[in-house]
Order: structure tokens, then C-alpha cells, then sequence
């Protein structure tokens, strides 16, 4: 039997939005104020929302669980992959010292620890964006940053700040080729749109983040550096957007970045070099929570050389890189991949206007295609890396079950976190709360932008949000006479700055840098930050929208 979404069920769109919201209110609450475990508040959270998806919205309870189910699955493959194998490879470097020598060899370009933030987690980490997205970023950058002595909330809190403005053009561009799908605009009138909205906020964002761990005078006292970083990030982001296409933008400005800012730190160092690791004894109690470093052997003669430290992480890089190429995952898929219908669900449910022009089935197909998953090769990656540092296939092994006990309650939170983005997304939940910023009228350009921003922090990613929202994006502009490029451009501007507060990342995040549990600590520590970016995306959208000459750089 068919179900039709239903957007306002209690007749007053104020309720229901509010009736909408109580799922993901629930999961904040609990993390950032009740100080509640993330498995379990994400857990509380999708049994609330079952029931309000039940009840309130009339969506048959068997069908809410199975769209829970599917969420869960989905949380698990890709996104739980990657994190494991990525601690997989982080634990296997950081047991037999090479990650000790990677520390010190970005040491050596410069100890200040604001220049190595810029280093790691901006360049290094929009990398790792462009070839890879779905979390790798805050993974890697995370672990490197705890184990350069940053503390756990430091390194948590400002790995998410740097992984904002790479975010649109994460994983070869799916986020921008997702859009294009549902919205029917050219995809390349939409990577050029992005294109002339995110450069503003990666030349900020930089300074935006040592602002954020070092204050304003540690931010005035490395400014050359920062805007170095910045724009060598920012020009070839508009130039491969406007001119090539979404698919290698930041990986072809990371590489620039990153070469860049290395090359300018050879002749230019702050007169003050900046040591400590916290972001300031009143936010940050966190370095007395830092888990011992695990003790670690040297292999063969004791002696690990700076190239050999690297090389883990370059056998990484190739091998994400290899995985993120459409050509390399359609040809792995056409190997082994297998999609299942979800029974119950996959075209059971119809979207209705006006979230959708017209009625249409939505489909439910979980799509196996382990082969071709980033953490695939991640784990492939670290395989190779583990042989080549001479483990043996047993302690291999035994390290990858370690890993797995390490991970579980992280990886238990994941799969709720999507079981709720997935349940609100087949209930309508999002749909409604999307429909109330729809309503604002000629203040669409703000609201629309933070509907991008909340469509990533209740999905964890920029995909999924420009999947959801793009079409009614489209739709609304269209109704108010706003160009429809613009919103759905918006949508996935806008939403990179919630990537920062999405319960996935925040879990990664915590993963990464061992500090379990203390979840709600980081979400109020970004959140500030997550809102005030978001706020100035939706400025600068608003003066494309209505104020020239920034009119003049909405696509034609």
C-alpha cells in the first residue's frame, strides 16, 4: 500500500514544524546539556522520531522502522567503513613509531602551532575532501593533530572548522553532481555558481580558524601566512569550478595550497613562535582527558627516515584518490556490486507537493557496492602500508580486531545518526521543517541558505542535503522569482558550514582523536562557529540575490 507524505498534519505549519523538529532537538539536548552518551541520545532520538513519524505524521510503524533500518545499513557502509579503516591505518602507524616521525617532520617545516594547524587541517585536510569526503578529512586530520599535542578538544573542535569550505566539492565533486541530478540545472553553471560563492569563505576560513584556537593576536601575528593559504586556495577554486568543472577542485587548490604555504613558511617564520596546543584554559579542560600514547617498536634498525614516515600516507592518498575516480568505481562495480530493494519501503512512500512539482515514488535501494567504497580502500591502503612496515598478517589482523573494540560504540552512533536522517527524510519530517524556511518570503536568500545548513547537519553530508532540499530549492526560487541557480547553489554553500555540527562528524571527530564520549563538549564548542558562518553565507547570498555588482556574478 502506497503512503503519502504528509508536510503539515496538525494543520498549523507552526506545530507541525515544531512536531518535526523533536527528533533532532532531542539529539542535541542530549549531547550538549544532559552530557548523554552519542550512542545512546542518537539511539533516544530515532526511537522518539519513530514515534512522532508514527504518530503524528501517520507513517506506519513497520515502514518507520524499516526506514531506520536502511539508515542504519547506510551508516554503517560508506561512512562507518571509512572510519574504521582509517583508525585501522592510524593505529598501525602510530604502534611502530612512523607516526611519531610524521609528527616531527611537520615539525620541522615550523613549530608554531598555529602554521602547523594551517598545514594539516586546511590543506592537508582538503585533500582528503576532494579525493574522498564522507568523514575522511576529519579523520585523518584529527589523529595527526592529536598526535602533534594538540589537545582532544583543540584538535577535534578545529579539525571540523578547517572541513567546511572544501566541503562542496568533497569526493570528486558528488556533492555538485548530486544537485545537478535533482534540480535539472547544468552542472557546470552550478560548480560556476558555488564557484563564485565558497572562494569568499576559503580565503576566511583560514583566518577564521586561527582565530578560533589562537585568539585575534595569534591570528594578526601570522597573517601573511594565513592569506598565503588562503588564496592559493581560494583562486584556483574559482578558476577549476568556472573553467573545468566540480570533479578535481580541491584536490588541484589543496595541492596548490598546501605547495604554497610550505614554500612561503622556507623564507618567512612569526617573529613569536606560538607552542601551546589548547585553545585557552577557559574553553579548553580537555588535555587532562589525553589518553596515554600507546607505546610503540621501532622496526628493522631502529631508524625510521622522513620518507618512510610519509609513506603510509602517501599509499593513502593514492589509493583514495584511485577509489574517488568515477572511472576506477564504475569499473570495480561492474566486478562486484549488488543493490537490494528495500522491501516495504522502496517505492512505497510518495513525495507530494509542493516539496515536489509533481507526486513521485521514493526509491529505497541500498547499494552494496563495498568494492568501491573509500574505506575499501582505505583498508587496502593500510594493509599495504601495514606489510611494507613490517607487520606480519597475524598481527595484522590482530590489530584490525583491536580496532574494531576500539570503534564499536562510535560506530553504534553513526548508524543511529543516519537511522534518524533517514527516517525523517522517508517520514517528510525534513520536508516540513524545509517548507517553514520556504515561507519567508523576500528573506529567502538567508533562510534558504540555512536550510542547506540544516539539511547537512541532520544528514552529515552535503550530498544527501542537495538531495533533499535541492528540488524545493529550485521550486521556492522559481515561485519568488529568484534565480533558480542561485538557491541550489546556496543549499550546498550553505550547507557546508553544518558539516561542522552533524552528529557523524562530531562522532569521527571524537573517534579520531580518542577522546570517546565527550561528544556534546565538542558540539557546543563548534556550534558557535557553525551558525555565525553559515549566517555570513547567507549575506553573501542575499546581496547576490538583490544588491550590485554582486548581482552580476549570479550565472546566466
Amino acid at each position: 500500500m502506497i503512503w503519502q507524505q504528509i508536510y503539515d498534519p496538525l494543520n498549523s505549519l507552526a506545530l507541525s514544524t515544531l512536531a518535526a523538529g523533536v527528533p533532532v532537538a532531542v539529539l542535541l539536548i542530549a549531547l550538549a546539556y544532559f552530557h548523554m552518551r552519542a550512542h545512546l541520545a542518537a539511539g533516544l532520538a530515532l526511537v522518539i522520531g519513530i514515534g512522532i513519524a508514527a504518530v503524528v505524521f501517520g507513517m506506519p510503524v513497520a515502514m518507520a522502522g524499516k526506514a531506520a533500518g536502511f539508515g542504519i545499513a547506510s551508516g554503517l557502509f560508506p561512512i562507518g567503513w571509512i572510519v574504521l579503516n582509517i583508525i585501522f591505518l592510524h593505529r598501525l602507524t602510530t604502534l611502530n613509531g612512523y607516526f611519531q616521525v610524521l609528527q616531527e617532520s611537520i615539525g620541522s617545516i615550523t613549530e608554531d602551532r598555529r602554521l602547523q594547524l594551517l598545514l594539516v587541517a586546511f590543506c592537508f585536510g582538503a585533500f582528503f575532501e576532494g579525493a574522498a569526503g564522507f568523514g575522511t578529512p576529519v579523520a585523518v586530520t584529527g589523529a595527526i593533530l592529536i598526535g602533534l599535542g594538540f589537545s582532544p578538544l583543540a584538535a577535534s573542535g578545529l579539525a571540523l572548522i578547517a572541513n567546511t569550505a572544501p566541503v562542496a566539492y568533497g569526493a570528486l565533486g558528488a556533492p555538485v553532481i548530486a544537485l545537478s541530478a535533482v534540480t535539472g540545472i547544468d552542472l557546470l553553471d552550478l560548480s560556476s555558481m558555488i564557484g563564485r560563492q565558497l572562494p569568499f569563505f576559503s580565503l576566511l576560513v583560514p583566518f577564521w580558524l586561527i582565530w578560533a584556537f589562537a585568539g585575534f593576536k595569534g591570528m594578526r601575528e601570522i597573517w601573511p601566512a594565513i592569506l598565503v593559504a588562503g588564496a592559493s586556495f581560494a583562486i584556483p577554486q574559482f578558476v577549476v569550478s568556472n573553467y573545468h568543472g566540480p570533479w578535481l577542485v580541491d584536490v588541484i587548490a589543496s595541492l596548490v595550497s598546501m605547495g604554497s604555504l610550505t614554500l612561503f613558511l622556507k623564507v618567512w617564520q612569526p617573529k613569536k613562535i606560538w607552542t601551546s596546543t589548547k585553545l585557552g584554559k577557559r574553553v579548553d579542560t580537555s588535555a587532562d582527558d589525553v589518553p596515554p600514547p600507546e607505546p610503540f617498536v621501532r622496526t628493522g634498525d631502529g631508524t625510521i627516515s622522513t620518507v618512510r614516515a610519509w609513506m603510509p600516507w602517501a599509499i593513502l592518498s593514492v589509493f583514495v584518490f584511485a577509489w574517488g575516480t568515477p572511472m576506477f568505481k564504475k569499473f570495480i562495480d561492474s566486478v562486484w556490486a549488488f543493490k537490494i530493494a528495500v522491501p516495504g519501503l522502496d517505492k512505497m512512500i510518495m513525495k507530494m507537493p509542493p516539496v515536489a512539482k509533481e507526486p513521485f515514488l521514493e526509491a529505497a535501494v541500498f547499494n552494496f557496492n563495498v568494492l568501491s567504497m573509500a574505506g575499501t580502500g582505505i583498508l587496502l591502503s593500510a594493509i599495504v602500508a601495514g606489510l611494507l612496515m613490517g607487520y606480519s598478517v597475524p598481527r595484522i589482523l590482530r590489530e584490525y580486531w583491536e580496532t574494531i573494540k576500539t570503534v564499536k560504540y562510535s560506530l553504534l552512533t553513526i548508524c543511529a545518526m543516519f537511522g534518524v536522517g533517514y527516517l525523517t527524510k522517508y517520514s517528510g519530517l525534513d520536508a516540513t521543517l524545509g517548507l517553514a524556511f520556504a515561507h519567508t518570503g523576500v528573506f529567502y536568500p538567508l533562510f534558504g541558505t540555512l536550510l542547506g545548513w540544516l539539511g547537512v547537519a541532520l544528514t552529515g553530508s552535503d550530498t544527501a542535503a542537495n538531495v533533499l532540499f535541492g528540488s524545493l530549492q529550485k521550486t521556492t526560487a522559481e515561485q519568488l522569482g529568484l534565480p533558480p541557480v542561485l538557491m541550489a547553489a546556496a543549499n550546498s554553500a550553505g550547507g557546508v558550514m553544518g558539516k561542522m555540527i552533524d552528529a557523524q562528524s562530531i562522532v569521527v571527530a571524537s573517534t579520531a582523536t580518542k577522546w570517546y564520549g565527550h561528544e556534546g563538549d565538542i558540539l557546543r564548542y563548534v556550534f558557535f562557529h557553525s551558525i555565525a558562518l553559515a549566517l555570513l553565507v547567507g549575506g553573501l547570498i542575499t546581496l547576490q540575490a538583490y544588491v550590485w555588482p554582486f548581482t552580476s556574478m549570479v550565472v546566466r
